[in-house]
C-alpha cells in the first residue's frame, strides 16, 4: 500500500498539492480535470497508484516507466530496471501505452491506450479506445517486456474496447478499463477459489461441466463484461470522480 497522501501549500499552477505513494499531483492537473482536456502522465500515475492499494498480485506500471521499457536504449540491460518490479511474482500487470516518438520530450504523444498482461492465460491484451491507433506502440512494449515476465509462450491480441467519440478522453478510457480489469480479476480469482472448493465435492460429470464452463470464461476473459460496463458516459463521469478524489485526499491531509 502506498504511504499516506501528503499535500503541499505550494502556490501557482505548478505547485504540488498532493503526493500519493510516488505519484505527485499539481494544481494545474485540477484544471485538466475541470475541462475536456487530454490526461497527462501525472494523473494516470496517481490513479494507478490509487488502484494499486491492497493488490499484491496486481501491478499497475507508471506511464514514465512503461515508456522507458519501450524505449530503453540497451534492451539486454532492462533486467536491472525491471528487477525492483518483481514482474514474475505478479498475476496481472497493466501498462499504459503512449504514442510519443520523441524520447527527449517529456509528456509527449497524443494518445493513450492500455496493455494488460494476464499471466494465468499467458496473454497480453491491448485495449485501444481509438480503433487500434496505438497498436504499433503496444506491440513494441509487448516485445520489450514479455521475456521478463516469465518463460511462457506469450500471445498478443487486440481486445474489444469501448470507443471514444472525441479526441481527448483516451486517458480516461485507460483509467476506466484498468479499474474494470482489476475488479474483474479480483472477482474472478475469488470465484475460481470457490469453484475449486465446490468441485472437490462434485462427481466427474459435474467436474467436466465446470471445466468446460471455466474454459469458455477463460477464452472470453473480461471482454463481454467490459463492453457492457464501460461506455462513454461512465468514462466522462470518471473525470469529475478523479478530481473529487484528489480534492478529498488533499482535504483529509490538511485536516489531519
Amino acid at each position: 500500500m502506498p504511504p499516506p497522501p501528503s499535500s503541499s501549500p505550494s502556490g501557482g499552477l505548478n505547485g504540488r498539492i498532493l503526493t500519493y505513494g510516488d505519484a505527485t499531483v499539481l494544481r494545474s492537473d485540477l484544471t485538466i480535470l475541470a475541462g475536456p482536456h487530454f490526461l497527462n502522465d501525472r494523473l494516470i500515475h496517481f490513479y494507478f497508484s490509487h488502484l494499486s492499494d491492497d493488490h499484491r498480485n496486481i501491478l499497475l506500471v507508471p506511464p514514465s516507466l512503461s515508456f522507458l521499457i519501450s524505449n530503453f536504449p540497451v534492451p539486454t540491460s532492462l533486467s536491472e530496471v525491471l528487477s525492483p518490479l518483481h514482474l514474475t511474482e505478479k498475476e496481472l500487470i497493466l501498462f499504459p501505452v503512449n504514442n510519443n516518438d520523441d524520447v527527449s520530450l517529456a509528456e509527449g504523444g497524443t494518445h493513450w491506450s492500455l496493455l494488460v498482461c494476464y499471466v494465468k492465460e499467458m496473454k497480453f491484451v491491448h485495449h485501444d479506445s481509438n480503433g487500434g491507433l496505438n497498436r504499433v506502440y503496444a506491440v513494441k512494449l509487448f516485445r520489450a517486456v514479455k521475456e521478463f515476465v516469465g518463460g511462457f509462450e506469450w500471445r498478443y491480441l487486440e481486445g474489444p474496447t469501448p470507443q471514444q467519440t472525441n479526441g481527448y478522453d483516451c486517458g480516461l478510457f485507460v483509467l476506466a478499463i484498468a479499474r474494470f480489469v482489476c475488479k474483474w480479476y479480483c472477482n474472478n480469482n475469488n470465484n475460481n477459489n470457490n469453484n475449486n472448493n465446490n468441485n472437490n465435492n462434485n462427481n466427474n460429470n459435474n467436474n467436466n461441466n465446470n471445466n468446460n464452463n471455466n474454459k469458455n470464461k477463460k477464452e472470453k476473459l473480461w471482454f463481454d463484461e467490459l463492453m457492457e460496463e464501460v461506455n462513454g458516459n461512465k468514462v466522462r463521469e470518471l473525470r469529475a470522480e478523479l478530481r473529487d478524489l484528489i480534492l478529498e485526499l488533499v482535504e483529509k491531509k490538511n485536516n489531519s
